[in-house]
């Protein structure tokens, strides 16, 4: 796992240098990701365009989008893939980014208020099975997949709103394409909580001073952090359902033989 060396751009790593099967591992800065490049800086709008990048993904909603809007990175063309699992079980994958919108005291009213939310707890549990399962979901997924093995030159750069629940499973598919092992890719989905850390422990603070416990904790994981322990859970249902991560890419999410033959060629040394 290799952040990179931006300041202004939040939770943005480099894919490169996971090992995968037969002693190869992924190529350096060709799959990166990130959260929004809306409070990109031009020193490091400059950086990111060195790394000659030609496909920027954004799986933001429309509505993420007012006044956070991507800054363009030259010679790099923009798809929007908005990742949205609203009318699930879950209501919408993406509900707890909308925390980032809000001024501070909003945000320590309403992380307070959903900690102790029965709906807000199930959206937390249920996110990532949410984004797996969820048919909307895996449609999104399956065309961000497909504009990456469409994709034969120069980097890729892919996010959300922070960089760590759409984009975390974007990893996840991407890694598990490349023949990256499952310990590896919880690593890098768990990487999240380095840059987040702070912010969960503050909001954790303050809902243990209301009584909650562990149910309500773990809501402020999900909603401000990356919860690791639901996406393990997730991981594993989804390994029960269909065999294996790569099973699943060549099921709901469409990727043929070819397709993984193709992004191991690409991106594996």
């Amino acid at each position: 796992m290799q952040f990179l060396p931006v300041k202004s751009i939040v939770n943005a790593r480099d894919l490169g240098g996971y090992p995968a099967g037969d002693s190869r591992k992924v190529k350096d800065r060709l799959l990166l990701r990130s959260a929004h490049l809306a409070d990109a800086s031009h020193a490091d709008m400059a950086y990111l365009e060195g790394l000659h990048i030609t496909k920027v993904i954004d799986f933001r909603k429309t509505e993420e989008l007012a006044g956070v809007t991507d800054r363009m990175i030259p010679g790099a063309s923009y798809v929007s893939i908005p990742i949205d699992a609203s009318g699930s079980v879950s209501a919408t994958a993406a509900e707890k980014e909308k925390f980032t919108k809000r001024k501070k005291f909003e945000v320590k009213k309403l992380i307070v208020w959903a900690a102790f939310n029965k709906k807000a707890q199930k959206v937390a549990q249920d996110l990532y099975r949410t984004l797996l399962f969820y048919p909307e979901c895996q449609k999104q997924f399956a065309a961000f997949m497909r504009e990456v093995v469409d994709t034969p030159d120069g980097a890729i750069l892919f996010h959300c709103t922070q960089g760590k629940d759409r984009t975390g499973i974007a990893s996840m598919l991407l890694l598990a394409a490349l023949g990256v092992g499952k310990e590896t890719i919880i690593a890098d989905f768990d990487a999240t909580n380095q840059v987040y850390a702070k912010d969960v422990r503050k909001y954790s603070r303050r809902v243990r001073f209301f009584g909650g416990k562990y149910a309500q904790i773990s809501v402020v994981k999900s909603f401000i952090g990356a919860n690791t322990e639901n996406f393990v859970n997730a991981l594993n249902e989804l390994e029960a359902a269909y065999g294996s991560a790569e099973e699943y890419l060549k099921g709901p999410i469409g990727m043929t033989d070819s397709d993984i033959q193709t992004l191991r060629e690409r991106y594996l040394v």
